[in-house]
């Protein structure tokens, strides 16, 4: 019997002439996606090695993915009682700290959880929902999307340079 499980790197080909939501989400999930490729398959060893002068390593970007995807969209969308929205840079960096306990695969999947929570929060609404920042005044889910889509993206050009560095495989796939 065939897979019949759609590639998530195919969303943005598939929603090309979908609704807009389609597209955000489309391209979120295809850099979702990229970011955890390019840990898949390495000891944690490999994966928190510091090949930059930065703490960024592909175990530390996917820890601090997932406090990223748990910030913009359960924290501002739908708050539990005592969560608390980071704001400084301090905590931004902080986020890429790796605990010894930490395992690439624990990651990976703490990482996969945010992103589902994420999407489950962001179901919820419609783009135009407008919610309070604490920095920015108000945003709109679809902002959310958006910012989501560079600061995903962008650490998937990190995450794409890191594995390249480590063992030497390239490309999006």
């Amino acid at each position: 019997m065939a897979d019949t499980t759609i590639d998530p790197t195919l969303g943005p080909v598939l929603a090309r002439t979908g609704d807009e939501r389609a597209v955000l989400e489309s391209f979120l999930d295809f850099h979702r996606t990229i970011v955890l490729r390019k840990a898949r398959g390495l000891t944690h060893a490999e994966a928190s090695r510091r090949l930059v002068p930065s703490l960024t390593t592909l175990a530390g970007l996917l820890k601090h993915l997932a406090l990223v995807e748990r910030n913009w969209f359960p924290c501002l969308l739908a708050p539990k009682p005592g969560d608390v929205y980071l704001t400084t840079e301090e905590e931004a960096r902080a986020s890429f700290t790796l605990q010894e306990t930490d395992t690439v695969e624990e990651l990976a999947a703490a990482y996969e959880r945010a992103c589902a929570r994420s999407r489950e929060v962001a179901a919820r609404f419609d783009l135009d929902h407008v919610v309070p920042h604490p920095q920015l005044g108000e945003v709109s889910l679809r902002w959310i999307l958006v910012h989501l889509i560079e600061e995903t993206a962008r650490h998937a050009g990190h995450a794409d340079i890191l594995r390249e560095l480590t063992d030497g495989e390239t490309g999006a796939l």
